[in-house]
């Protein structure tokens, strides 16, 4: 048996949200002693670039987690044009979804409408569509940015396990994607619905969007939140973060079309085209974190099932 396959393995039977939970403590600890030797030890293990940090100074930081979001200078990421990439990390796998069913890694599938929370009505749109996967290391920017502008319409919150998405676990757990703990989001653009999942993982401390903050499970169920109210994101604008690292999967209708220079495994930064120039008749985008701040006022309906 190969390391890899051992170490997928070896995930099933441990408390992976307990394992998740004391490591959200110790990220988030404000003691000066610890989050100030967990940072610099994090920067020299994994070779993290602080020149585009809009903070350069890793003490600066009030805990951990604080640096793992941090914030990037301005120029930093430029965003390119039509459909971008919304983090950075590794593009592993995109294409079509065939029948409802998308590609996790070599020889492993899984189902769309799982993935989306069980529900055919929400998956409809996607059946026939494409979709793409990037992958955040753990030395990764952990914003997640809006691959177009869009209108937020849905949000379900998908209980689950927290299995590591890292290559080698996608290669040898059947339907990771689908059987982690998630957030979906459905928005609509204008290229048609989007789809963005955010992938939750061993470690994972938390998932937080711009329009609600942290995402608090209220019991063990899909928690589906529709949105009566306004709420725009521009192309390229914040949409939520990871405190720790994760995945991010993409699904669109079949009129999106990727890049052709584009192959599974590549690196890929937040803002980089993938593909799909945008019409001529295109609104202009607003300011990311000021559009964000004035739409996210009102409260969402919540439905739970």
């Amino acid at each position: 048996m190969d390391r890899a396959k051992l170490f997928s393995l070896s995930q099933y039977p441990l408390p992976q949200h307990l394992i998740s939970r004391l490591i959200g403590r110790v990220a988030a600890c404000t003691n000066p002693w610890v989050k100030n030797t967990f940072i610099e030890r994090f920067i020299k293990a994994y070779g993290v670039n602080m020149n585009e940090a809009l903070e350069e100074n890793p003490r600066a930081y009030a805990c951990f987690n604080d640096f793992f979001t941090r914030a990037l200078k301005a120029d930093a990421r430029p965003i390119g044009e039509g459909l971008v990439s919304p983090a950075d990390g590794v593009l592993s796998q995109f294409g079509n979804i065939e029948h409802g069913t998308l590609v996790q890694a070599k020889g492993q599938a899984f189902s769309l409408t799982q993935l989306l929370g069980g529900s055919e009505e929400r998956a409809a749109p996607f059946r026939n569509g494409r979709f793409a996967t990037v992958y955040l290391s753990p030395k990764d920017y952990h914003r997640v940015h809006m691959p177009v502008a869009g209108r937020l319409v849905e949000m379900a919150y998908v209980p689950g396990r927290l299995f590591s998405v890292n290559e080698a676990t996608a290669k040898h757990v059947p339907g990771l994607f689908a059987r982690n703990e998630r957030l979906v989001c459905i928005f609509e653009t204008e290229h048609g619905p989007m789809a963005m999942v955010l992938v939750g993982a061993m470690i994972v401390a938390a998932i937080k969007t711009v329009w609600c903050g942290q995402i608090t499970p209220l019991s063990g169920d899909v928690e589906t939140t529709r949105f009566d109210q306004l709420i725009e994101l521009a192309h390229g604008a914040e949409m939520g973060r990871f405190q720790l690292g994760s995945t991010v999967v993409m699904c669109f209708p079949d009129s999106v079309e990727f890049d052709d220079a584009l192959t599974p495994g590549q690196k890929v930064s937040m803002g980089q085209s993938l593909g799909m120039r945008p019409s001529a008749t295109a609104p202009a985008p607003t300011e990311p974190e000021e559009h964000a701040t004035e739409t996210a006022q009102d409260t969402p309906t919540t439905d739970e099932k």
